[in-house]
C-alpha cells in the first residue's frame, strides 16, 4: 500500500472511530465495540483534533459533548462512511449478487407460478436471501414495502420500472360432473341458467366478456359464491360447484387432467392479461433486483 493509499485508510478509519465514540458515548465503550483500548481510541480523537486545529469534543468525567466542529465533522464522517458502504456494496453486488430479495406477487400467481421456481433462483445465486409475500395487496414498491411485485393488468402510472414476464388469457370452466347435473352451456346466454362464480373484486354487477361473430358484448352473470383469486374459483368449479371464468394459469393443472372443462372457446374475447416485474429503476438498481428479474423473464415468457 502506497502512502496516499494509507493516509485515506487511516482517515477512514478516524471517521468510524469518531462516529463510533459519539454513538456509544465513551471512549471505552467505543473502544469496546471497535477491539480497541480506551488509550487507542483517545489517541485516535487527538490526531483528528491537531490535523484540523478544531476542538471537536468537549471532555469531562462523565460524558463527551460535541463543539459546533465535531457536529460538522459528525455529519461528514457518516454521509462519507455511508458512501463508502454504497460503493462497497455496488461492488460486492457485481461480483456475486447478494442481500435480502423482498419480492411481492399474488396468492394464485405467486403459489402456482412464482414459488416454484426458487428453487432454481436459489441455486443459481445462493447469496441472495429471498424474501416473498404472497398477497392480493397492492404493496407499495415505491414506498420501500417490496423490492419486486409481480402486477397483473394495466399498470398505473408511477415512477416504478416495469417489464414483461408473461401473459394469461381467461377461461370459462366447470367440473364434468357440475355439467352431467346442470347441461353443458353451448352459447352465453345459457349461463343465465347456472352457477357463475365470480371474483369480488368489483361492487357492481359482475359481466363476461364475449365474442359473436366479430362482436364484443359482455353478459351479466350471477352465483352464489365470490372469491378474490382465481385458485379458490377454479377449486370451486372442480368440485362441482359451478362455472367459473379464470386466468388459465390458475387452472393449467385441472385442465390438463380433465377436472375442468373449458367451455364456450368459440365465443372467447382473446382478451390478454398482462404480468410485469416492477421495481424502482434508476442507475443503481440493485444486482439482486436486476437478477431476478432476469431470471423470471427467462423462465415464465
Amino acid at each position: 500500500m502506497d502512502a496516499k493509499m494509507a493516509i485515506g485508510a487511516d482517515r477512514a478509519r478516524s471517521l468510524e472511530i469518531f462516529a463510533t465514540v459519539v454513538d456509544a458515548g465513551s471512549f471505552s465503550a467505543a473502544g469496546r465495540l471497535l477491539d480497541l483500548t480506551p488509550s487507542a481510541v483517545s489517541r485516535t480523537i487527538d490526531r483528528v483534533e491537531t490535523r484540523l486545529g478544531v476542538r471537536l469534543l468537549l471532555r469531562s468525567t462523565r460524558t463527551l459533548t460535541l463543539t459546533a466542529e465535531g457536529q460538522a465533522y459528525l455529519l461528514a464522517a457518516r454521509r462519507i462512511l455511508s458512501d463508502l458502504d454504497d460503493a462497497e456494496q455496488e461492488i460486492a453486488d457485481q461480483g456475486a449478487p447478494r442481500g435480502r430479495l423482498r419480492v411481492s406477487a399474488a396468492l394464485s400467481h405467486g403459489r402456482l407460478c412464482i414459488v416454484p421456481l426458487l428453487g432454481a433462483f436459489a441455486r443459481r445465486y445462493p447469496h441472495i436471501l429471498v424474501d416473498i409475500a404472497l398477497t392480493d395487496a397492492l404493496v407499495d414498491v415505491a414506498g420501500g414495502q417490496a423490492d419486486v411485485a409481480v402486477r397483473f393488468g394495466r399498470l398505473a402510472d408511477s415512477m416504478l420500472t416495469a417489464r414483461k414476464i408473461g401473459e394469461t388469457g381467461r377461461v370459462i370452466v366447470a367440473s364434468p360432473d357440475y355439467l352431467a347435473r346442470y347441461g353443458t352451456p353451448r352459447t352465453p346466454e345459457d349461463l343465465h341458467g347456472h352457477n357463475c362464480l365470480n371474483f369480488n373484486f368489483r361492487r357492481a354487477e359482475p359481466t363476461w366478456p364475449f365474442r359473436r361473430d366479430g362482436q364484443d358484448f359482455s353478459l351479466s352473470v350471477q352465483g352464489n359464491i365470490e372469491a378474490n383469486n382465481g385458485e379458490t374459483l377454479g377449486q370451486l368449479a372442480a368440485n362441482g360447484v359451478g362455472v367459473t371464468r379464470v386466468g388459465a394459469f390458475s387452472v393449467a393443472a385441472e385442465l390438463a387432467s380433465g377436472t375442468l372443462i373449458p367451455l364456450l372457446e368459440a365465443f372467447n374475447p382473446g382478451d390478454v392479461e398482462l404480468i410485469h416485474a416492477v421495481f424502482v429503476g434508476g442507475t443503481n438498481i440493485p444486482a439482486r433486483v436486476r437478477v431476478f428479474v432476469d431470471f423470471l423473464v427467462e423462465s415464465l415468457r
